[in-house]
């Protein structure tokens, strides 16, 4: 069968075009922008990529087009598909019907962690020689690729499952497709309001997700979120397995180690080189759906020692004499909080700087204005990079009692940051987009500097 994906370039439907590709399908696809590193990827799988949605590429003659939810009514392209009447459908439902329906899925949905989380499992299934697949909205140091079929008839797959909208045309959530029996809920809150209207809008989709959990299946939550707790509560029919709570599963810190534990019982060691208690609360997610398949919790949390994070989650992009910079996706004001808190905890004589890019539709509306600055308040010191965004950030946090800076000229913003950088010992760097190469710029003036 030839796949025409419109939309490829996207971390999921580039996963799926993958997966597409090693199902033995022809498949090619198009993108407004294509640019490495995922064209690079696609080009390594022998996946032809057009650039733009040219209403032309109907004459490719595709059996089916895959529609990514970057696609909207208007879109040249789609409009010559629905004209034409030819097949479509969204890569959700498609990847259902060609690859889920007859797996046993492990699901790990949530605001955050759910990269970092579908990662850990993955990796914790492997460690313990069972084979699965897997569809990831990043690519880990452990994997070569953001996605994989399993190398045999394994029954599992492992996939992260986004509460985003599958297609202009269906307006649920993608995780609705996935049918997990396993199925993680890290934390639920508002986010994404170019589509959601509110946290009740939000709960109301992850119930419906909830529902499609066989009776025999397992839900697993953070006992300590109250928003996943009342949405459990509006009716479940599953097994439901708790963590973070002295009464259940539970991370303590003892001597400065790490210590699982299930109630009093000491499980062991949590032995790796991650920060920050999100990263604590993601793996207990993922050693609780590790042994729902049948790892043990020892052999799960021996395994997360070899274990290596997702890129843009803390990771280090320059270390030299007593400055370290940092690079990572938090976009929300919770995830800022959690980033925040990791290094007053473990570097608490430092001096850290946060240069935060407000990128998601949600931070850019200024949907989440109060919580940003109920975070920002205790934060030392911080730069904002306000182009773009449809509210008054200077206005609105000029109250704060702390180190600021905020301006919407990227010039500027870079300026600034060259002035006071060797002030500080960490620069730690949050966007979920691009941040118009501000990272590698600074680190271009560092080694000149430096040379």
């Amino acid at each position: 069968m030839h796949i025409h994906v419109i939309g490829i370039c996207g971390t999921f439907m580039a996963g799926m075009a993958s997966l597409a590709k090693d199902l033995g399908h022809t498949v090619t696809g198009c993108d407004q922008n294509v640019y490495p590193p995922m064209s690079t990827f696609l080009e390594s799988k022998d996946i032809q990529i057009t650039q733009g949605f040219d209403a032309n590429q109907v004459s490719l003659k595709p059996d089916l087009f895959i529609v990514g939810n970057v696609v909207s009514r208007g879109n040249p392209l789609m409009e010559e598909i629905l004209n034409q009447n030819l097949r479509y459908q969204s890569g959700p439902q498609w990847l259902y019907e060609n690859l889920l329906h007859d797996k046993w899925v492990i699901a790990v949905s949530g605001t955050h962690g759910k990269t970092t989380t579908t990662s850990m499992i993955n990796w914790i299934l492997r460690e313990n020689d069972i084979d699965c697949g897997y569809l990831i909205g990043g690519i880990t140091g452990n994997f070569s690729s953001s996605s994989s079929l399993s190398q045999s008839d394994s029954p599992f797959f492992v996939i992260e499952a986004d509460e985003y909208d599958t297609a202009f045309f269906d307006k649920r959530s993608k995780f609705i497709h996935y049918r997990p029996k396993t199925l993680v809920i890290n934390n639920i809150e508002f986010d994404h309001a170019d589509i959601f209207d509110d946290i009740s809008h939000i709960k109301r989709h992850f119930h419906h997700l909830i529902r499609t959990v066989p009776q025999q299946g397992k839900i697993i939550i953070n006992q300590q979120d109250k928003n996943t707790k009342e949405t459990v509560d509006m009716g479940i029919w599953s097994e439901i397995e708790e963590f973070n709570s002295s009464e259940s599963w539970h991370i303590e810190q003892i001597n400065k180690e790490k210590l699982f534990f299930y109630k009093e019982k000491k499980i062991g060691k949590l032995n790796w080189d991650l920060i920050g208690e999100h990263n604590e609360l993601n793996a207990m997610a993922a050693i609780l759906a590790a042994r729902h398949v049948g790892v043990s919790e020892e052999n799960a949390l021996k395994s997360l020692s070899s274990f290596k994070n997702t890129k843009r989650r803390l990771e280090v992009i320059y270390k030299k004499n007593n400055l370290t910079i940092y690079d990572d996706f938090a976009h929300h004001p919770t995830a800022i909080h959690f980033i925040a808190k990791t290094f007053c905890n473990n570097f608490p004589k430092d001096k850290t700087l946060f240069v935060i890019d407000p990128r998601s539709n949600t931070m850019k509306r200024g949907d989440l204005k109060e919580e940003l600055r109920s975070i920002l308040r205790n934060i030392p010191a911080f730069m904002l990079f306000s182009k773009d965004l449809l509210w008054e950030p200077a206005k609105y946090l000029a109250d704060l009692d702390t180190k600021i800076f905020i301006a919407e000229d990227l010039a500027a913003f870079i300026e600034k940051l060259k002035n006071i950088i060797f002030d500080y010992d960490h620069i730690v760097f949050l966007s979920n987009g691009s941040f118009e190469g501000v990272q590698s710029k600074i680190i271009s003036f560092l080694e000149n500097e430096n040379s």
